[in-house]
């Protein structure tokens, strides 16, 4: 290979190792803090940061019986969290005034989830009194990624949620029975109960739950992020992320949940 030949691939490869970088690493990119408030839910306002992995409508032929059922339980699930908003976000997070929330809401095959994901449980890690986190499963891309949501929210069931969703977020390969039954191995999880438990009205019911939650704030893809009152569609940098946290706890986080 000649020379000149040499140096336009050289070129060429630090351009496109330089838009990865951008892709990957989001706290590259100026950012500005711009709030927009939301008028419902009411107290809530939204930050619009990066990259999304898209969705499709989970709720498609509507037209038949099976859809209209569907549909009507998603018409509840809807009321359910529209009643306690801070409640189906947070759950029994341990909070205070000085420790905020966040609702994470990830897809195990959306690859930008799975950088943010890794990224938050570290910031939980190093600011334990700050931050605490509530995992929900919103699977947007398909069978495999619902599959894999199920067989977290059963793993939780037997006390072994984190260590799953950490082991599927890592996974180059597509959630199947096989490998479920694998991993549950791996983990020491009974494999029996997790299949049951998979498709038992409490992981479908929590499912359901955020799928609604998600509606609330119109996400459209994964990730996306409740930060004590503010909403985040997209990734977001540390340094972002950071900057809304301390905004959360200098004007009160839970204001929304006061008048939600």
């Amino acid at each position: 290979m000649d020379s000149k030949k040499r140096s336009t691939l050289l070129t060429l490869g630090a351009i496109f190792a330089g838009y990865a970088a951008l892709r990957t690493i989001p706290s590259l990119l100026p950012e500005k803090l711009e709030l927009e408030p939301l008028e419902n839910p009411t107290g809530f306002r939204k930050y619009v940061a990066g990259d999304t992995s898209g969705g499709f409508d989970l709720f498609v032929g509507l037209d038949t019986p099976e859809g209209a059922e569907i549909v009507a339980r998603k018409e509840a699930a809807f009321e359910r969290v529209s009643d306690n908003i801070c409640g189906a976000l947070y759950g029994d997070l341990e909070t205070s005034a000085a420790r905020v929330p966040m609702a994470s809401f990830s897809d195990y095959y959306c690859p930008y989830c799975r950088v943010q994901t890794k990224r938050l449980a570290e910031m939980t890690n190093s600011m334990p009194n700050e931050v605490a986190v509530a995992w929900h499963e919103l699977p947007l891309l398909g069978d495999s990624s619902n599959l894999a949501a199920k067989a977290a929210l059963a793993a939780k069931r037997q006390g072994a949620y984190v260590s799953f969703h950490e082991r599927l977020m890592k996974t180059p390969f597509q959630a199947s029975p096989e490998y479920l039954s694998r991993l549950a191995g791996d983990l020491g999880v009974d494999e029996d109960q997790l299949v049951s438990d998979m498709e038992s009205a409490e992981v479908v019911r929590e499912l359901e739950n955020s799928s609604a939650l998600a509606r609330v704030f119109s996400f459209v893809g994964t990730p996306a992020l409740v930060i004590g009152r503010t909403v985040v569609q997209g990734q977001i940098s540390d340094r972002m992320l950071r900057e809304i946290i301390d905004l959360e706890r200098e004007e009160g986080w839970d204001a929304a949940c006061i008048s939600a």
